[in-house]
């Protein structure tokens, strides 16, 4: 048996290294300089007698042995932050540091009305906020980079507990004047597949958009173009198609400014649902559920005022 243990900050290093691909941007995000980084990652092959890292001046490229470490340094580095929040959860709830993931179409959405109530409520929190797609969202909280993610469901999240906040209803929303008398609500089929724009792939709320519409051929006609919500509102605005809105960003006031019309969707699914996602048997799954509580409670919001 090795008499040598990696330490925490090596194998930190190592899984920085690789989520980055590139020495200085992972000594940035360790808050190290490039030579301290590289110079643990060395001595971590030089104590366990193998390389990790093939080293070029243009290449960074880990050994197959390197990603399997990885993965090991992922578990193991999740495994020491989880015993640091034992203790803290042993303590006041929601006081610390906290790092969430939330999605493109929530964050700037959501956040606006939460963040105030948080700080009031709980000004011991250090909440650290990231914007990310949902796929690599839940990567980033399988792998121990965020503590909770702010996402849309339904998607994939494997072995992951979570909490329904509350359902965003979904919304078409088209040109002024086009068509001239929209009814109260519009049904999926009568929807143009060829005049529908949707976000491109690694947002769900297409998938979602597309699900509500129970149409395959949209699937393949549909311009999936738009890189978020807010281009989408400039594409509509200027005549270039319809898409399909949340109710959130409408209640956040996308559309002002616009000559947009939205209308709801009638459909079985035409909502997504917005929940809190963690790790399963997380230490802090009260605090979550808590968090969760004042999330719900800060997304009570009017009704959508939208064109007519």
């Amino acid at each position: 048996m090795s008499s040598y243990m990696p330490t925490l900050k090596q194998l930190q290093y190592l899984v920085a290294l690789k989520q980055h691909g590139h020495f200085g941007k992972a000594a940035d995000s360790c808050y190290v300089t490039q030579s301290t980084l590289s110079a643990g990652i060395r001595e971590l092959e030089s104590l366990i007698g193998v390389t990790l890292v093939e080293r070029t001046r243009r290449v960074v490229r880990f050994t197959a042995l390197g990603d399997r470490i990885v993965e090991k340094a992922h578990r193991v580095l999740r495994e020491a932050e989880e015993l640091a929040a034992i203790a803290e959860a042993s303590g006041k709830p929601l006081t610390g540091e906290l790092r969430m993931s939330v999605i493109p179409t929530i964050a700037p959405f959501l956040l606006p009305s939460l963040l105030p109530r948080l700080r009031a409520e709980r000004p011991e929190l250090k909440l650290y906020l990231r914007e990310e797609t949902s796929q690599t969202a839940i990567e980033s909280l399988r792998h121990g980079n965020v503590d909770c993610v702010l996402l849309a469901l339904p998607f994939p999240t494997g072995d992951l507990d979570s909490e329904l906040l509350f359902q965003d209803r979904l919304y078409v929303a088209f040109p002024h004047d086009d068509p001239r008398d929209p009814p109260e609500w519009i049904a999926p089929d009568t929807i143009d597949e060829t005049k529908l724009l949707l976000l491109e792939d690694g947002h769900c709320l297409k998938d979602h958009a597309l699900a509500a519409c129970n149409r395959p051929e949209i699937r393949s006609s549909a311009m999936m173009m738009g890189t978020s919500l807010h281009t989408l509102v400039q594409m509509v605005d200027n005549g270039l198609g319809m898409t399909i809105m949340p109710e959130m960003a409408i209640n956040g006031g996308i559309l002002d400014h616009t000559r947009i019309t939205a209308r709801p969707l009638r459909s079985d699914r035409s909502h997504r649902d917005i929940a809190l996602v963690w790790r399963k048997n997380s230490p802090r799954e009260k605090e979550f559920r808590l968090l969760a509580e004042i999330l719900r409670d800060a997304a009570d919001l009017p009704q959508p005022s939208v064109a007519a």
